[in-house]
């Protein structure tokens, strides 16, 4: 597979998932929003849910099932608290998982936070044809997850490959 010369914009939904956050100090998302923007992919729709595994596992349902929706990013809910449900809720939803970005997360974290990392349940997969990225709350995570492996990923002009250039073949038989 090779890469393209020419960079493709993706239509990206975002979810926060917290029960203390709101749209007024939803730094995480905030960052995300603009990262996107920034980077030349459209934020296609927004939303900010406590953690509540069915609002959580309903919103990202329905954007997944969206077919001009091709990747949905979701920061919040990826700890070990009683409350932290993102991976339960959306990990029934994935058709395919990508061990590879929650490994690589935890990687590269180790560099700015240590053996911390390993509190971590960051993961991502392909769900209807859609990229699916949950990652940690954190400002400082989004910022790693999204400028260290996303970014670069959703770009069809990172070679050799990249997850953009992959989506014309997503439905492949």
């Amino acid at each position: 597979m090779s890469s393209s010369d020419t960079f493709i914009p993706l239509r990206l939904a975002l979810l926060t998932v917290s029960d203390t956050r709101s749209r007024d100090n939803d730094t995480s998302g905030d960052y995300l929003a603009g990262a996107m923007g920034e980077a030349g992919h459209e934020l296609a729709a927004r939303e900010l849910l406590p953690d509540d595994i069915y609002r959580v596992r309903a919103a990202v349902a329905a954007w997944i099932a969206d077919p001009t929706i091709d990747g949905v990013l979701v920061n919040g809910g990826t700890g070990f608290t009683g409350r932290d449900s993102t991976p339960e809720a959306i990990g029934p939803l994935l058709d395919k998982e990508m061990p590879g970005f929650g490994e690589l997360f935890r990687q590269v974290s180790v560099e700015e936070i240590g053996t911390s990392s390993l509190q971590s349940r960051a993961f991502a997969g392909l769900s209807n044809n859609s990229f699916v990225f949950c990652l940690p709350g954190s400002t400082s995570a989004c910022r790693t997850a999204w400028e260290k492996i996303i970014r670069q990923q959703l770009d069809a002009r990172t070679r050799p490959c990249n997850l953009a250039t992959l989506r014309p073949r997503l439905t492949e038989r």
